[in-house]
This record gives C-alpha cells, sequence and structure tokens, in this order.
C-alpha cells in the first residue's frame, strides 16, 4: 500500500472535516458522508474537493 496507515489516520475530508478510508482497490479515499472518492494518482491523494468523484452507495471500492 502506498499511503501509509499514519497518514491515513491523519487525513480527513477537506470538506466536511469526516473520516475517510482506502478503497478495497488501493487507489483513492472514500468520504461517506460527502458521498466523495478522492482519487490517489502517483502515491499522492488528491484531497481537492474540486477534483473529487461523486460515488454512489454501488460505486464504492
Amino acid at each position: 500500500m502506498a499511503v501509509s496507515k499514519e497518514l491515513l489516520e491523519i487525513l480527513a475530508c477537506p470538506k466536511c472535516k469526516g473520516d475517510i478510508y482506502l478503497t478495497e482497490a488501493g487507489d483513492g479515499l472514500i468520504c461517506d458522508h460527502c458521498q466523495l472518492l478522492y482519487d490517489i494518482k502517483d502515491d499522492i491523494p488528491i484531497m481537492l474537493i474540486d477534483e473529487a468523484r461523486p460515488i454512489g452507495k454501488r460505486d464504492k471500492a
């Protein structure tokens, strides 16, 4: 896994400041509250609200 456990513990959703978690594929971070997916590109989480993709409950990876 490219994103360390320590980093995941301190990251929060930039929109609601809530908890986020890693997708099963390890290619993004999900905020359940905002229903947003923040991509991870080149091992760097892209934590910009404008870059996040909306997801539905069935889209969670």
